[in-house]
């Protein structure tokens, strides 16, 4: 599945493609690739919606729009989710990890620097993007485990996200949304717990920043100020950044401040 290099009306991104990672129809992400000749360094995007799926990629659109115009290549990744057949456990964390490891495939036609990788992500992407960097650390006969070898990340970018699935499951966030996705409860499923949270994957051994509003009413602060200290103690590299009054969405708005300042993470992680 590949819809041919067009131009968009929302700044110079030089092509669009839509590609499959897998047979299934909700297996694909959109690349949006930069003007220039490559190889150009990557931001992997990964929509929340607490793993369900009222919510789609097109939620990250705008924020991959504007990568383009910063040199970035965007991979903007959809994957099964709960309420999908084959999604919330395993299938939604299979799928993630499918997209990003197809990175390799898309490298040579595509011009993709795959040492400049990192995956940004929101809310439940939040926890997402934070699980494919540790991924590696799970044990060889986890059914989360893939094939092939993952993809190692450069850096990882928590937009508010969900990044400790034991924490939240004990604040019962989303109404009930870590049960659903895991498909079991903390009491009766601990290992589901214990390979798909990125707290319980530590150290995840690269660099990881987490920008959180002091106003999000749908996923609390201090679950990026518990992950944060963990993650330190841990011995992993993580900037923990606060913004005062601000809330879960504005994050994801690519004109706002706290978009740029995402921005300026990225760039950093990137080198």
């Amino acid at each position: 599945m590949d819809v041919p290099s067009k131009r968009h009306k929302h700044g110079p991104v030089s092509a669009f493609h839509k590609l499959a990672y897998g047979p299934d129809p909700l297996q694909y992400g959109e690349l949006y690739l930069p003007e220039g000749s490559g190889p150009y360094p990557v931001v992997q995007l990964i929509h929340g919606g607490f793993w369900r799926n009222a919510y789609d990629l097109t939620l990250m659109q705008g924020l991959a729009k504007n990568l383009v115009q910063h040199g970035i290549a965007a991979w903007n990744i959809e994957y099964r989710r709960v309420g999908d057949p084959g999604g919330a456990w395993p299938g939604t964390l299979l799928d993630v990890a499918s997209a990003t490891d197809h990175l390799n495939t898309l490298a040579p036609t595509y011009k993709l620097d795959l040492q400049r990788v990192v995956a940004v992500g929101h809310s439940a992407g939040g926890h997402l993007a934070f699980w494919l960097a540790g991924r590696h650390r799970l044990s060889p006969n986890s059914p989360l485990r893939t094939a092939s070898t993952p993809l190692r990340l450069k850096g990882a970018i928590s937009q508010a996200g969900v990044v400790d699935l034991e924490q939240a499951w004990q604040l019962h966030l989303g109404q009930g949304a870590v049960q659903e996705l895991l498909q079991a409860s903390l009491t009766k499923k601990p290992e589901r717990y214990a390979e798909a949270s990125p707290a319980a994957l530590l150290p995840l051994g690269i660099p990881q920043v987490l920008i959180h509003g002091g106003a999000d009413d749908r996923v609390p602060l201090k679950i990026s100020q518990g992950y944060a200290q963990k993650a330190r103690a841990a011995g992993d590299h993580v900037r923990l950044i606060e913004l005062a009054g601000a809330d879960h969405f504005v994050l994801i708005d690519p004109t706002s401040d706290a978009w740029q300042l995402t921005v300026e993470e990225i760039m950093l992680l990137l080198g």
